[in-house]
Formats: C-alpha cells, structure tokens, sequence
C-alpha cells in the first residue's frame, strides 16, 4: 500500500496592510476632514467638489499624472493672469520616495473659493428639471387657451426674428465659454460652476428653438427661419453677435467668465431681456414669452452672477495678490465695456419695432449702466469712464 505524505503549504498570515484595516482616529468619521467648510460644518455640496479635482499643490504628493503636449501637467495655473494665495509657489521636487518633502501644503488660495448656490450634478439636473417642466406647462397651457392668437402682427415678427435670434447667443455662450472652460479652471469647485452656467445656457438655447418651433406651428405667418437671417445679416444684431464671438475667442478662462457674466450680461442680456421684451410683450398680446426670459433672468441674477462676484471678490481680497487681480480687472473692464456699450446701441433699432413700444431706449441703456455701476463697485473695482460712451 502506498503511503501519501502531508503536504506543505505556506501559512496564511494577515498582515493588516489590505484597505481599511488600520484603524486610526477618524475611521469611523462619517464626513471628510481635509478642508476647511465654509460655514459651522461642511454641506454636501464640499463633501462632492472639494479637492475632488486633484492638484499636486495640495494633496497629489505623486505630481501630475498627465501632460499635455507642450509637457504642461494637468491643470496650469497661467492659464489666467489671475492669481490667488501660494499660486506663485513652484510644484515640489520629487524623487523617489519624497512625497513632495519641504513643501507646505495646501498650497495655494484657489482652493477658497465655494459656490454659493452650492452646485453638483444632482442639484443641476434637479433644478434644469423643474425649469423646463414650468415653461412646457406655460407653453401648453397657451396652446389650449389659444392664447397666442393674441398677439399683434408686429409681434409675431419681432418674436420669430428678434427673440429667436437671442438662442444664438446663449447658445455661443453656454458651449464655448462656460462648458469649455469647465476644463480650464484650478480647482472642481470652479469647474462645476462653470458647467452649470453653460447648462443654463445651453437649456435656454433649446427652450428659445423648441418655442419657435411651437409658434411655426401655432401662427400663421410666423417665419420659424428668420432667427437665421436676423442673426447673420441684421445690421441690429451684428453688433452683439461680434461680441458674443470674441468672447468664444478668449483663451484667459477667468477674463472670459468676468467679460461675460460682469460685463455682457449686465449691458447686453439684461437690456435686451429685461428692458424690451419683457417690458413690451404684455402690451402687445403677448404673456408667454416673458416667462421664458424671465426663466433666464432668474438664471443670471440669482444664480450665476451669484458665484461670479463670489469668486471675483476672493481675488480682489487675495491677501497675496490683491492688488495684481485689481489691476488686471480693470484692464478687463476697460477692454470689454466699450465693446459691449457699442453693442447694445446697435440694438436700439429694435426698440421702435413693437406696436406697444417699451421705455426709450436712452433710459433702458441708462438702467442697466446703473446696475453695472453698482456691480462693478461692490467688487471694489472703479467703473471705467468708457462707460460714458
């Protein structure tokens, strides 16, 4: 008979460095604690966006993980000639084993900045949701009442060449300076609130086509193509249409968002928006088209300008390089006023056009300088005299 010896296999032995096994003074904590919350305790909005995007000034002890082709890794600060606190300190040295020694970290004062809308993904599908469930409420409800058989012939012009020709804008604005600078900004806490401006862009964009689709449907004689040719050819617009485009054209993330949400938006959205169209459809027949501008008013003035002068107010402030982003600021300003002051008074033409004429135009310009101003001088900056123009 064969006799089988025992084999020998080595002992299993735990050595406790699998993941979560070394227990430590917060292993049982249910939130983060690597940075410092905005208000008493941190909100779900800091736990989703905060250091989510990694930065090798902070927290990446490894370095970039990634370069560009020009060798430039991740995220690089001189994308804009703002600076915040620490921006100016080099990366650490590495070498094998250093984890980036002799480097105090955090490291720079971009990180301070918090939305104060507190934005994610969730919010914003929820939020984007709610909108466009109102406005096609709106829009059904006029359908049935047969409420558009109200307006005025004009009207019905102005709306399928004037408002339509405004999705052009939004939609310039929402993909090729908010969603493309959602890739450009230091930290995810910017990048998140860019993308969500561009959502709110884009969203209008396509709430500006499908109402002109519905009107083609609803109106006779309503030219559902002439947005088309107001946009390309009308001497009125090409004024804000040049604008619109160089704003896509400008590489400086931060001089793009300022230019657009501080300058353009005041002077040109809110005029147009605001102080004609809302201002001259109810008296044209007209209740519908006021909530979609309004629905992109709210949008602007409670939400987005919201964490724009939120943001510029951190730089202005910066305790490093307070008097450097002033500086720039101003130039800005002084670069992109007169640019949009000449735009908006190519528009002027088009406050003749209603039956139902909305306040002069001098006033209306006059309304939004005011707000500009008052704007401009909560951010401590001084309002530039090419406002006069």
């Amino acid at each position: 008979m064969t006799v089988t010896s025992e084999r020998s296999v080595p002992r299993l032995e735990f050595t406790d460095a699998e993941a979560g096994a070394k227990e430590f003074p917060d292993s049982d904590a249910r939130r983060y604690n690597y940075f410092e919350p905005s208000k008493r305790k941190q909100s779900h909005y800091e736990d989703v966006t905060v250091d989510v995007q990694p930065d090798p000034r902070r927290w990446l002890a490894q370095g970039w993980l990634y370069s560009f082709a020009d060798g430039k890794g991740g995220y690089p600060l001189d994308w804009t000639a703002l600076k915040a606190w620490g921006s100016d300190r080099s990366e650490p040295v590495r070498s094998p084993g250093s984890g980036g020694q002799g480097h105090g970290w955090p490291a720079h004062g971009w990180h301070e900045f918090r939305d104060p809308n507190e934005g994610w993904e969730l919010t914003m599908y929820r939020y984007n949701a709610s909108v466009v469930r109102q406005l096609t409420q709106n829009i059904d409800a006029a359908r049935q009442t047969k409420a558009f058989e109200q307006w005025r012939t004009n009207w019905i012009d102005f709306v399928a060449r004037h408002v339509g020709a405004w999705m052009h804008v939004n939609h310039g604005l929402g993909m090729h300076v908010f969603v493309q600078n959602n890739r450009r900004g230091p930290t995810n806490m910017h990048n998140t609130a860019f993308a969500i401006n561009g959502m709110h862009r884009l969203r209008m964009a396509q709430e500006l086509a499908l109402y002109n689709m519905t009107l083609a449907d609803e109106l006779d004689g309503f030219d559902g193509a002439a947005h088309l040719s107001a946009w390309n050819t009308d001497s009125a617009w090409q004024g804000v249409r040049e604008t619109t485009e160089l704003l896509t054209a400008t590489n400086d993330w931060a001089e793009a968002i300022f230019a657009t949400n501080i300058v353009f938006e005041p002077l040109i959205g809110e005029l147009f928006r605001s102080h004609l169209v809302q201002q001259a459809a109810p008296g044209n027949g007209d209740f519908i088209t006021p909530t979609l501008m309004g629905a992109e008013e709210y949008d602007f003035a409670e939400r987005d300008l919201s964490y724009t002068t939120h943001l510029f107010q951190l730089l202005v402030d910066d305790k490093e390089f307070a008097a450097h982003n002033k500086d720039t600021m101003q130039s800005w300003l002084s670069a992109w006023v007169p640019r949009c002051i000449a735009a908006a008074r190519t528009l002027q033409p088009l406050w003749s056009q209603p039956d139902v004429k909305p306040t002069r135009f001098e006033e209306s310009l006059d309304r939004v300088k005011n707000r500009f101003s008052e704007l401009v001088s909560g951010l401590h900056l001084s309002v530039p005299k090419e406002l006069a123009q």
